[in-house]
This record gives structure tokens, sequence and C-alpha cells, in this order.
């Protein structure tokens, strides 16, 4: 079997699991750009019988010569899943990848606004139209920040989202989110937060009429009135983190989803368990919430004070004020 159709019949087997377009455009990118370089390998189209771990290894090397080692652990993924699938199929007698070496991932660490009152003065300041801008508008930018900072939503969800996402009744209001892998979930909205969004929306009515604020029409927009673009969103946000003044308690390598990172290392600080985390953010496994509840120490300080010898430094310092 040659390698392609051994390919089109993984997406085959897949289609089931209703991968987004985005993700099999991806997944289909890594291999077919290996299967090049394997190509390359064996001097010929390559078939099945060619991924052997010594092949695949010389392949990666210089697959991996030029791109990040985000692309090349992606990519490893992918074929790892692929050939697991050809082993399943009883068309390789064991999957080569396990031969093969990937990136070292990194120790990831959540990036939240620094400073315990940096989201309060934020608000604030977006309130006050502390943002200068050709068009100012400030009930849109507090919406949009408000919502980051008390949903945690990724990006491309917020901008996903349609005036008809926020639904329920007073004391029940919630956002209608799709999130990775077209999964649906429910973050709970409370009623400060619903008005800030509906003050958005009535300035919105204001500006582009009635039909601008039809269910199917997207939640947030531009100035102009169209949806808003991941760039619009990040020249946004860190416009308003400029003009606020916090602009430099936000941690290089985080600009929009430092907001995520806020709304989630305060759950784990105000005592959320990671179930809770998990689902709120929209992760698939709980291992992915770990590292909020493992960055704010809550766990391990509590631990820490239970030692006994503490005790004896309570009383010796009790003995010295007396």
């Amino acid at each position: 079997m040659s390698i392609g159709s051994a390919v089109e019949s993984f997406f085959v087997a897949r289609a089931p699991r209703k991968d987004s377009p985005h993700t099999t455009a991806a997944y289909r990118r890594d291999l077919v750009a290996v299967s090049r370089l394997v190509a390359e390998r064996v001097g010929r189209d390559p078939v099945v019988a060619d991924l052997r771990a010594v092949v695949l290894r010389e392949a990666f090397a210089v697959f991996a010569a030029d791109r990040s080692a985000a692309s090349v652990s992606r990519a490893w993924s992918v074929w790892h899943t692929f050939c697991e699938f050809l082993v399943a199929e009883d068309v390789l007698p064991g999957n080569p990848m396990s031969g093969v070496a990937r990136p070292r991932r990194p120790d990831r660490v959540p990036k939240p606004l620094q400073g315990d009152r940096t989201p309060e003065e934020l608000l604030r300041a977006v309130a006050a139209g502390v943002r200068r801008a050709r068009d100012p508008w400030p009930e849109r930018d507090l919406a949009v920040l408000a919502v980051l900072l008390l949903t945690g939503l990724r990006s491309a969800e917020l901008l996903a989202l349609r005036v008809s996402s926020v639904v329920g009744r007073p004391g029940e209001r919630r956002l209608s989110v799709r999130g990775k892998g077209d999964r649906f979930r429910s973050v709970p909205v409370e009623e400060s937060l619903f008005a800030v969004v509906e003050a958005y929306l009535s300035s919105r009515r204001g500006r582009f009429g009635a039909r601008s604020v039809a269910g199917s029409q997207p939640l947030f927009v531009d100035t102009a009135g169209s949806g808003l673009t991941r760039s619009q969103l990040r020249y946004l946000v860190e416009q308003c983190y400029r003009h606020a003044g916090v602009r430099d308690r936000v941690q290089r390598g985080a600009l929009v989803h430092a907001l995520r990172h806020t709304f989630a290392t305060r759950l784990a600080e105000d005592g959320a368990s990671i179930t809770e985390i998990a689902r709120l953010l929209g992760h698939s496994s709980v291992v992915t919430s770990e590292w909020y509840i493992e960055s704010t120490g809550a766990a391990q300080r509590a631990a820490a004070g239970a030692n006994r010898t503490y005790r004896v430094l309570s009383e010796l310092g009790s003995e010295q004020a007396g």
C-alpha cells in the first residue's frame, strides 16, 4: 500500500470523529511534508513498508531543521497517531515512531496579568474611556475585556460568539461557547457582566440600527459594524493595556491569552477544583488544568504549613514577645 493511499484511509477512518477543517488540514500538511522526505530517503514513491524507524528518524531530522519545536512536536504526534492506525489495521507490525525523538515539552507556566488589582484597574480605566482612538467606543472595549476576564474564553471562542450566544433568564445567564473540536460548553455569566454586554449592545444599536444586534450577528464588531478579526482583537486589547498604564504587567508571550490565564489563576486561588476549572476553560482533560492549580501553590503551602515545627516557632515567638 502506498503512503498516499494509507493517508486517505486514515482520514476516512477519522471521519466519524468530526475533526474541524483546520485540524484535518494541519494533519494532512504534516503527513504530506514528512512523506515527501521519506520519498527522498528511499528514492521513489514510498509505501507503508518503508515506514521504518531509521527512515523516519532521517526524515524528521530534515523536517525539524527549519521548524519550531512546537511544529515538530505537532507533526510527531500526527505521525504517531497515523502509525498507530496502520498497526491497528495490521498494515504495520509495530509503531516506528517510538524510535523517533520528539522535542522536549517545555514546562508550562501560566502568564496572568501581574499585580493583584490589575484586572480591576484595567476595567475601570477602560470604562472611563481612557483608550484614545479615532472612533472611541468604551462600551465595546469594556464588554470585550470583561467577557475575557470573567469567562476565560480563547480568542477564537470570543470571535465566534453571536448575539444569540448570551442565553438564560435573570440569575441563570450563560454564554453558549463553541470551543476546540466544535465542542460546546456553557459558561455562567453574572448579572453585572450581562449588564455590561447589554450596555454595549444598546450603544451598538444606536450606531448601526436594530438589525445590527440580530441574534445571528457577531457579538463583537469593529467600529464599522463588521465582526472583529483576530488581529483587531489583539490590537484592541494591547491598546487597552497601554492606555490603562498596565502594559508592563503583561508577561512576555501573552496578550489576549493573559486574560484567560488571569481568569483560571484566580479560580485556582479561590479554591476551585481542577474539574471545575477544566469545564469552564473547555479543556478536554483535567491534566491540562493542573498547571493552574500547581502555579498557585495553595496545596503545597497548606502541606508545608502543617509541619509541626511551625508550632515551635510560634511558641518561641510568643515567649520572646512576652
